[in-house]
């Protein structure tokens, strides 16, 4: 009779073992996301780096083209001194078309001095040749100006165009050559300038012109005075911009010669400082 139930809870401990085996197995399963939640993710080396087609993905060099430096500081300002002399040439043209008279104008074709000028007989063959000689005294000017601004201009061109290089690639020479050009050309500006208005003024106070302007004046042409034109003004004035632009340029060039000769000197120093450098880390 007591065999049976021995049996029965021998059955029912096997049952109640693989039951606690059960819930033992799924309490693992439960705490086992637990546990690695509170660890860090796991992640390869190999996603540490980047992949592959970003490695191999060529670089892209800015290269620098001429234009950065033909328009750098220095640059601008012998570009807007090249300007500046071309409006002296222009002004000096002008002015003497504007101040060579009626006569001379009619001579090139501008208008019919007959029907157009009050004077006649005589009075009109003593303009003609008033003109004639107003022009002829003023033509050193106008020759020397043209002279004079057509060989800075080129020159403050020439200067520009070798200046597509980086300064310290450029020769020693042609910098101390842009600095000694500006610095003379301020100079010299000045001086044309003042010797420009001097002249004028000293052909304006001829018998020349004093005759000539009465002559004008009296038929009613008050513009045609021995006062210094306004053409003639801005050919001055010009003149003085251009000194200051190639003033400004020489304290640029000296300021580029200093940059240029400290970067030699630190690169010579970075040179003679690697090995020490290595010596050192390797001690």
């Amino acid at each position: 009779m007591s065999q049976p139930p021995r049996s029965n809870r021998a059955h029912r401990g096997e049952r109640n073992g693989d039951n606690r085996h059960y819930r033992d197995s799924h309490d693992d399963r439960r705490s086992s996301p637990d546990r690695s939640s509170s660890r860090p993710p796991y992640y390869p080396r190999e996603a540490d780096s980047p992949p592959k087609h970003v490695r191999e993905a060529p670089r892209v060099e800015h290269q620098e083209s001429k234009c950065t430096y033909i328009c750098s500081r220095r640059g601008i300002v012998l570009i807007c001194s090249v300007l500046t002399n071309s409006l002296v040439l222009i002004c000096v043209v002008a002015a003497q078309m504007v101040t060579s008279g009626m006569s001379s104008a009619a001579a090139m074709g501008g208008f019919n001095i007959n029907s157009n000028f009050n004077l006649q007989g005589t009075e009109l063959q003593k303009v003609r040749e008033l003109d004639m000689q107003y022009s002829q005294m003023r033509a050193p000017g106008i020759y020397g100006g043209i002279a004079f601004s057509l060989t800075f201009g080129v020159l403050s061109l020439l200067f520009v165009v070798a200046g597509g290089k980086p300064p310290h690639l450029m020769s020693k020479k042609l910098l101390y050559g842009a600095l000694v050009f500006q610095a003379v050309g301020a100079v010299v500006y000045v001086v044309a300038v003042g010797l420009y208005l001097h002249f004028i003024i000293g052909v304006n106070a001829t018998d020349v012109c004093q005759q000539r302007e009465r002559l004008y004046a009296r038929n009613g042409y008050t513009w045609m005075s021995c006062n210094v034109s306004g053409a003639d003004a801005a050919v001055a004035l010009f003149g003085l911009i251009t000194a200051i632009l190639y003033t400004a340029g020489t304290v640029l060039t000296i300021r580029t010669i200093r940059g240029v000769k400290r970067y030699l000197q630190e690169r010579k120093v970075r040179g003679r400082s690697r090995p020490v450098r290595a010596e050192i880390t390797s001690v």
